[in-house]
């Protein structure tokens, strides 16, 4: 076989088109929405590299029309689960013993398949099943996951290159092997990219993954596995299947080859697989890696030197872009008393032009949250917040699930710091606003670090560089992503690597090298070209005289 030192092609992060009046993606998304909209599809699952029909069907709908089926999926059970993990671990010799460049061709293929010929799809599917405006669509369905298979392709060989020093008479170097089992890749619903990257990362470095998307984004989810087919990605490497969290949970976390885990979601279910995982730590064959994201109460602290119309962008951009839905979201904000009255009003302001409504309507800013759990929690604290004497609603708050789950971006405003809105992670369009005493800076930056389990995402805003310093270092622990004048939320691949620590996860970066070092089990090897001859060291010699 020829051989190589292969270097990549160099990845840079794909741009987001702008969707403007006339322009050809705008109309290409549109038609593809229609397209979408008027068929009912049947998902399958993929086992194996075989379509896997069961006699559950499951309904899907967009969640801003609750009336529009687009289609079914089909449940699985126990049974599919274990047949997921008996074809990943038939195909992993084979798949771990292909070249890498090979492994590496198909999700670059897949990458330039997401922003070319697939872009309207994968974009249309998550504006009608997740409920996304064409700019969060096309910001992550399209753009971020194949950034995170290009520079996902860049880390891979990157760490290969990772060798160790030589010493004459020796040679060492570290030979990369996939994990001994398979990865089990547990997805979420609000991001298309990182269902898509979740199950791809540890594939790329050569494991073997099953991996159940969110029952909220499935629709999603079956375009990017037909992308990946596309892209030539070898039968039961990557494994898809629909079934409920528990049955998948008691089949996996049981099997003596079960790997690792590559998860984002909620803290309580992260901890959960945890604990599940030490109850059963004498049944692997190996410690499971275990990588996580999850939660966050994500915060913007600002000063009174901050510049308002900023701030009201951030608060605005952070706390209700895709509706609150996203990890990172600002969901708390510290402001002093002095700017109050200002950013108060320019925030009014501001959220009375705000649209909600379908994806379908380019101008719509918010569309629906997820499902009607999330619609009924939300509300529900909306609810007290009009009532509690400690809280109350100043913007927003209407409710109305009729014909969607529709909730008006929200603003609370607390009268305490530990108002139950400022501690607990809502995921939705509620932001809570904590008015502290300027001249309690510092006692107000240690409520902010004390007051939440997470620690995800956090934003400054200020114009004064002494305090932007000090509260930077202040709230070392309180976020993995820290922004200075900037709204929390919008990571771009490769330029802020994005997790967070404490309640909010392992930090283990996804799309960096960092998280792809987890999917791989390094073999130290040393050769010796001059082996000794003899066993005595030179101290054991006597003196000569």
């Amino acid at each position: 076989m020829s051989k190589g030192f292969f270097n990549v092609p160099v990845p840079k992060n794909e741009p987001v088109l702008s969707y403007a009046p006339g322009s050809k993606e705008r109309e290409e998304v549109k038609k593809m929405l229609e397209t979408l909209r008027s068929a009912e599809v049947e998902l399958p699952m993929v086992i194996g590299g075989k379509d896997v029909f069961t006699d559950r069907k499951v309904r899907m709908f967009p969640p801003h029309e609750l009336n529009h089926t687009l289609g079914y999926y089909n449940q699985g059970d126990s049974s599919h689960v274990e047949m997921a993990i008996d074809a990943a671990l038939e195909a992993r010799e084979k798949w771990m013993n292909l070249s890498w460049q090979h492994r590496a061709s198909v999700f670059l293929k897949a990458a330039d398949l997401l922003v070319g010929p697939y872009r309207a799809k994968i974009n249309a599917a998550s504006m009608l099943g997740q409920s996304k405006n064409i700019y969060q669509a096309e910001i992550d369905a399209a753009c971020e996951l194949a950034d995170f298979y290009r520079f996902g392709v860049k880390a891979m060989s990157d760490i290969y290159k990772m060798q160790p020093a030589s010493t004459p008479g020796i040679w060492n170097y570290n030979e990369f092997r996939p994990l001994e089992g398979f990865v089990f890749a547990l997805t979420p619903f609000n991001f298309t990219s990182i269902a898509g990257n979740l199950p791809a990362a540890p594939a790329l470095m050569g494991n073997v993954v099953v991996w159940k998307p969110s029952k909220t984004a499935v629709y999603s989810a079956g375009v990017i596995m037909e992308v990946l087919r596309e892209a030539g990605l070898p039968d039961g490497v990557i494994n898809l299947i629909y079934a409920p969290g528990p049955t998948v949970a008691d089949v996996v976390l049981t099997h003596p080859d079960f790997a690792g885990i590559h998860f984002t979601g909620s803290t309580s279910v992260f901890q959960g697989i945890w604990k599940t995982i030490g109850n059963n730590i004498e049944k692997y064959k190996s410690y499971p890696r275990i990588v996580g994201e999850t939660g966050g109460k994500d915060f913007i602290f600002a000063d009174n030197t901050v510049k308002i119309p900023e701030l009201t962008t951030a608060i605005v951009r952070g706390a209700f872009e895709y509706q609150g839905q996203k990890c990172s979201a600002a969901s708390r904000v510290y402001v002093p008393k002095s700017i109050w009255p200002k950013l108060k009003q320019q925030l009014g302001e501001m959220l009375s032009t705000v649209k909600m409504g379908p994806p379908e309507d380019f101008t719509n800013f918010i569309n629906a949250v997820i499902d009607e759990a999330s619609f009924n929690k939300l509300k529900g604290y909306i609810d007290r917040a009009r009532e509690d004497k400690d809280a109350g609603v100043i913007f927003g708050g209407k409710c109305d699930k009729s014909a969607g789950y529709f909730i008006e971006p929200t603003v609370i405003l607390a009268k305490k710091p530990n108002y139950v809105t400022m501690e607990e992670e809502l995921f939705g369009p509620v932001v809570t606003i904590y008015v502290y005493a300027d001249e309690k800076l510092d006692e107000t930056l240690n409520i902010l670090d004390t007051t939440s389990v997470y620690g995800l995402t956090g934003a400054v805003f200020s114009q004064d560089r002494y305090n932007i310093e000090k509260i930077t270092k202040r709230l070392t622990h309180a976020a993995g992503n820290f922004y200075i004048n900037d709204k929390p939320t919008g990571a771009v691949v490769n330029q802020q690597p994005f997790g967070g620590a404490r309640g909010s996860g392992t930090n283990d970066k996804a799309g960096t090298l960092f998280n792809f070092l987890r999917w791989v089990s390094i073999r130290s090897v040393k050769e010796n070209f001059v082996p000794p001859t003899d066993y005595m060291y030179p101290n054991f010699f006597p003196e000569k005289e």
